[in-house]
């Protein structure tokens, strides 16, 4: 991932020394865990502890000469260790290391994105509450419905974010796992202890049945998720972007004094961040693929995942990690302007009004059938004359409705009170602790 979308502490993570590092504790704690088993003798992990080094460079030309990565490491690690690192790696093969090594990884950086997510919730809690009652238009298929709270709207998206941490947390736990079982994972050269005591130490869970690698449903249903995550980030972004269109303008992202919004037309302020997040939710989600696909592997195990997770698993964590973040500075600082929301509302002539007016007309003794044919009529004379007109005034001078209707019925009708008497009790229910 280009530095533009990497944060330091999720680059860090992926960062070859901190892999290796991670790699030579695994080969430390198995050496640990062998020595009190007597399968080598002792001093071999405290020589490990205390001259285990590596230098990434002098193991990229290992590599070069040897063309394979772990017996590099291996090799540039007993240069520094000495004659003790010939019991190192003992009975175990490069999956053992490797797929652990990635395990700590992966869970080290959902950890972050765990932070990302909580930033979001938090950000979008405060402006639920501020805005509980704010009345604004909801719409279906772009076009105005019935009318809704603001806090009910952001609601909707912080339950989407409840779930998709507890998701999370689940993919975390299904992908926090240690195999250390040899050569197509039958145990024969390496105890089951030493695996139990590595994952113990490293907070993993030993894998079941691993056949020389962690099998790959574990690493897609993790990227998966990561996925569906994406997938929330942009129904967000998308929501703001809307909201800020010039002809709406009920919400728009922050914008600085210094800013610019384009190089030719100094008026503009343009939805920059979130239309960048709609970007990165794609790059995330592209991960999807290959991970499902790297499941099919042959027999006991292959490498034709191997190349896919080294590019796919850096940048798309370190792409979600920044989309997170990136979505909860722009909840954080999001202008939102409620008498907009009014007169957005209340553009169209009381439209918004039709279905209260047609179940009235329904418990007046009217059909459905009848009854939605008379308000449909003057709902599109007030869609015709862009508003201009009352749905109100129209109706209450129809014959068909006004020998049904009183004037305090159509107080009733017009009134915006319903549509959020139910505002605390849906915000109450998105905003417990577990969201289903």
């Amino acid at each position: 991932m280009i530095p533009r979308y990497t944060r330091p502490d999720m680059a860090r993570i992926w960062d070859n020394d901190h892999k290796f590092a991670i790699m030579l504790e695994v080969e430390t704690l198995a050496a640990e865990a062998m020595e009190q088993a007597g399968i080598i003798p002792p001093g071999v992990a405290k020589a490990l502890r205390e001259r285990g080094q590596f230098n990434a460079e002098r193991i990229e030309d290992i590599e070069r000469e040897v063309k394979h990565d772990v017996i590099a490491f291996l090799t540039n690690v007993a240069e520094y260790v000495g004659d003790e690192a010939r019991f190192m790696h003992q009975g175990m093969t490069s999956s053992d290391v490797l797929d652990t090594t990635f395990s700590v990884q992966l869970r080290d950086a959902a950890n972050l994105l765990l932070g990302g997510i909580d930033k979001i919730l938090t950000a979008l809690r405060q402006k639920i509450l501020a805005h509980k009652h704010t009345l604004c238009i909801g719409r279906s298929h772009g076009i105005h419905a019935e009318p809704t709270s603001f806090g009910v709207k952001l609601a909707g998206h912080y339950a989407a974010f409840a779930r998709a941490r507890a998701r999370l947390e689940l993919a975390q736990r299904e992908i926090s796992i240690c195999a250390i079982s040899g050569a197509v994972g039958t145990y024969a050269t390496v105890s089951p202890d030493i695996e139990n005591y590595v994952a113990q130490k490293l907070g993993l869970l030993p894998e079941r049945v691993s056949t020389q690698v962690i099998p790959r449903d574990r690493h897609a249903m993790f990227f998966a998720t990561l996925g569906v995550i994406a997938s929330s980030i942009e129904n967000f972004a998308i929501e703001i972007r809307h909201l800020q269109r010039t002809e709406v303008r009920e919400a728009e992202e922050f914008f600085s004094e210094k800013q610019k919004g384009s190089s030719a037309m100094p008026h503009k302020r343009n939805p920059i961040l979130t239309e960048n997040l709609t970007g990165l939710a794609r790059i995330v989600r592209a991960a999807v693929t290959p991970a499902l696909e790297n499941v099919a592997l042959w027999h006991e195990r292959d490498i034709s995942h191997s190349a896919v997770e080294r590019v796919m698993a850096p940048d798309t964590c370190i792409a979600l990690d920044f989309a997170l973040n990136r979505l909860a500075n722009v909840i954080e600082n999001l202008l939102i302007y409620p008498d907009r929301m009014m007169h957005n509302l209340e553009s169209m002539g009381g439209l918004v009004f039709s279905q209260r007016t047609l179940l009235a007309l329904t418990q007046a003794g009217i059909s459905r059938e009848h009854a939605y044919r008379i308000v449909q009529r003057n709902a599109m004379e007030v869609w015709k004359s862009n508003g201009s007109k009352s749905l109100r005034s129209l109706l209450e001078n129809d014959a068909d409705v006004s020998t049904k209707l009183t004037h305090s019925d159509f107080d009733k009708i017009f009134d915006y009170a319903p549509y959020i008497a139910h505002a605390d009790f849906i915000i109450e229910k998105s905003l417990e602790k577990s969201t289903g």
